[in-house]
């Protein structure tokens, strides 16, 4: 449920209405001063932090295996992982809307650390993304399948020596795979060697949680416009080398009209799926509808001030985590989209090594979840089962 607020009210962000927040009441986020802009953040994650992050963190890579996993309908997924010895766990994790393991920095900062604390660590290219892409055509689904793909990794990652519990971890788009995959993982196929015990719970930094709302909203401002424009470029050279990869697949016409995210999924995503409109495919995506009846342990760190999101969605998040005993929301005032960059004062404040401040919280939250008393026998009782066709 949510946490503790610290502060009742904020300014508006663009709706007219003062948004209540609720945040970590022990481990508050502080931005450097320079940063306390939703956009401001953003911008810095995007332009600056790829090529300093390496001096921010004192961790030797992590050891990854490459690995061929497979995800339902036969969908090869390439991924790479590493188990220290003796490991607590395994966290299972990818990135966003565009990019692969090769250049998606944030992601091996979660790897580094979470290696480091004695998990063991599952990264991997989703549907049409890095190496998975050239593995397959099998476009992007926004977590209709990809939440099983969670589930099966999951399940391959045991047969490699990756020992449970299974941590679901995303963030901005994958977050909302990873919140489909713990939808998932209520009920697991009759055939996996999976238990109900396994499943250690989902965590997530920004995640997208209604396209349907926050895509015009984002479209609605000028600076908007130029990160939807960013974001669509890079879809364009996904699909792209998709086409290169699988040339019959793809109409190439289709592709050079898809000239926004709302035209890409238009062009090649719906009439793969079955959906009539984009619409009705944001729709049948939503995590929100969902997120109150999870019963795996989920945690959702969300920034107030991002700028991607429609910020009439937090007053509706931090009712539902209000609503379930399974679902922890912490909505901070400062953030950006996936930011959470601590400053010197923040860090001392949260006692933290570095200045990520979100993957320090999911980390610390991880572990406590797998020390809690009733970790052994939780999810027996919280109705996990499985599927029965």
């Amino acid at each position: 449920m949510a946490s503790p607020s610290l502060a009742p009210l904020l300014p508006t962000y663009g709706y007219g209405v003062p948004m209540p927040v609720d945040s970590c009441p022990d481990v508050p986020f502080l931005p450097p001063w320079y940063l306390r802009s939703g956009l401001l953040m953003t911008l810095y994650m995007a332009l600056v932090a790829p090529h300093t992050w390496t001096k921010t963190i004192q961790l030797p890579p992590v050891p990854y295996q490459d690995h061929i996993f497979e995800g339902p309908g036969r969908v090869p997924l390439f991924g790479q992982w590493a188990t220290p010895p003796q490991a607590k766990g395994t966290l299972i994790a990818t990135y966003g809307i565009t990019g692969s393991l090769e250049d998606q920095w944030f992601l091996e900062i979660l790897g580094r650390k979470a290696y480091h604390r004695g998990y063991g660590v599952l990264l991997f290219d989703w549907r049409a993304h890095g190496k998975t892409a050239e593995l397959s055509p099998t476009l992007t689904s926004d977590g209709l399948y990809e939440g099983d793909d969670y589930v099966a990794l999951a399940a391959q990652a045991k047969a490699l020596g990756c020992p449970p519990p299974y941590w679901f971890v995303g963030y901005s788009l994958s977050g909302q795979l990873a919140l489909w995959a713990g939808k998932s993982a209520m009920h697991l196929p009759q055939e996996s060697p999976l238990q109900p015990e396994d499943m250690g719970g989902v965590a997530v930094i920004c995640p997208n949680l209604d396209a349907n709302r926050s895509l015009p909203y984002l479209m609605a401002a000028p600076l908007g416009q130029y990160l939807e424009q960013a974001i669509a470029k890079e879809l364009k050279r996904l699909a792209l080398k998709l086409h290169q990869y699988h040339p019959q697949e793809f109409d190439l016409a289709a592709i050079q009209r898809a000239n926004s995210i709302w035209g890409f999924d238009h062009e090649l995503v719906i009439p793969r799926l079955g959906f009539a409109t984009v619409e009705d495919y944001y729709a049948a995506s939503c995590p929100l509808p969902f997120l109150a009846d999870l019963t795996v342990p989920t945690l959702i760190l969300y920034a107030a001030d991002d700028p991607l999101f429609s910020p009439d969605i937090v007053p509706e998040l931090i009712a539902l985590g209000k609503q379930s005993p399974h679902l922890e929301v912490v909505v901070t005032e400062y953030g950006g989209h996936v930011g959470y960059y601590s400053g010197p004062m923040g860090q001392q404040l949260a006692n933290d090594p570095d200045p990520w401040w979100a993957w320090n919280r999911v980390l610390d939250w991880v572990e406590g979840q797998r020390l809690s008393p009733a970790n052994a026998t939780r999810n027996k009782a919280m109705g996990i089962d499985r599927k029965t066709s």
